[in-house]
């Protein structure tokens, strides 16, 4: 009895210690381990064992990236403006030994801290840049936040601005004048439009009037050379009219003189007949402008003969007008 009894506490003893020097760390933590009260090393995932009853655990925390919600806080621009700025942090303990002893609440200096920096960074800009430049304020409140949280053993991996909010009464003033900005750009595309309409209509008119009148041009250039046209050969045709008729007028006289030769009332005859003609050719000749005029005496046969042999056989006969004393 004294045995088991003993063997019981033995066991009891055993695992009391086992229990206590056995420890398990998960993973993504890590855990420090104190030796009475001052800091000895650090465990990563996994089993390990510590001295019992002189080692402890004096912490253990997630080394995962973890995210930091800011709420909304009053800020104040370069120009005197209220805003309301709220941002997401993320970030990672990348050395548990600094994140534990070197800073006390870690989650709450770094609150502090990321304010301060958001008011810091916006209060150096103006209203309208906050709006405008919002990845290079994340930039600069990323590079800020690490570099104050490097010796905490915190690396922030990431930092973004979520919300940039300007007081109701300055919203109101945006909003009126962006509708007045809108109503005048209207205003000025509208007037461009209308300008250019104007400019497209005169030049089309132009372009229609310049077309007309080389249409018109053409149109009277070739009705004027038709007009020419058309006056050459009517000329042509009356010329060759009045040539004709002179040689046949010519041929006749001679073939009369032919077969009246002989007769002593041929000389009578011929010089009628002459007289008749030259009546008749001076009418046609009088009421020509362009014609020549020639005076033959009728009594006198071959000088008549002669005469009108040698009008006829003339080159200005082809070159008179249309109305010729032959007509």
């Amino acid at each position: 009895m004294d045995i088991l009894f003993g063997f019981a506490i033995s066991a009891g003893i055993f695992f009391g210690i086992g229990s206590t020097s056995f420890k398990v760390v998960n993973q993504g933590e890590e855990a420090l381990v104190a030796s009475l009260g001052k800091y000895k090393r650090k465990l990563p995932a996994g089993p390990h064992f510590i001295l019992p009853f002189i080692d402890t655990i004096s912490h253990k925390g997630s080394i995962k990236e973890q995210v930091l919600d800011i709420e909304p806080q009053q800020c104040i621009t370069r120009d005197n403006v209220s805003i309301t700025a709220d941002a997401v942090i993320y970030w990672r303990i990348v050395d548990m030994e600094k994140s534990f002893y070197r800073v006390d609440n870690l989650q709450q200096a770094m609150t502090n801290i990321v304010l301060t920096q958001i008011r810091a960074e916006l209060g150096s800009l103006e209203l309208d840049e906050t709006f405008t430049a919002r990845n290079k304020i994340n930039e600069l409140l990323l590079r800020d936040l690490d570099d104050a949280t490097d010796p905490w053993g915190v690396k922030v991996t990431r930092v973004e601005l979520r919300d940039i909010l300007p007081a109701k009464a300055v919203q109101e003033a945006m909003e009126m004048q962006m509708t007045a900005e809108r109503r005048k750009r209207a205003a000025i595309l509208n007037s461009e439009g209308e300008r250019e309409s104007a400019v497209n209509q005169a030049k089309g008119l132009a372009e229609s009037q310049m077309l007309y009148a080389e249409a018109a041009q053409k149109a009277a250039i070739l009705e004027a050379e038709g007009q020419k046209q058309s006056r050459i050969l009517r000329a042509e045709a009356e010329r060759q009219e009045q040539v004709l008729k002179a040689q046949g007028t010519a041929q006749a006289m001679q073939v009369l003189l032919q077969s009246m030769k002989g007769n002593p009332q041929a000389q009578e005859a011929l010089q009628f007949l002459l007289a008749q003609s030259y009546l008749s050719m001076g009418t046609v000749i009088g009421s020509s402008s362009s014609s020549k005029v020639m005076f033959i005496d009728p009594r006198s046969l071959p000088a008549t003969l002669e005469s009108l042999k040698s009008i006829v056989d003339s080159p200005d006969i082809v070159d008179l007008p249309a109305k010729d004393w032959t007509k």
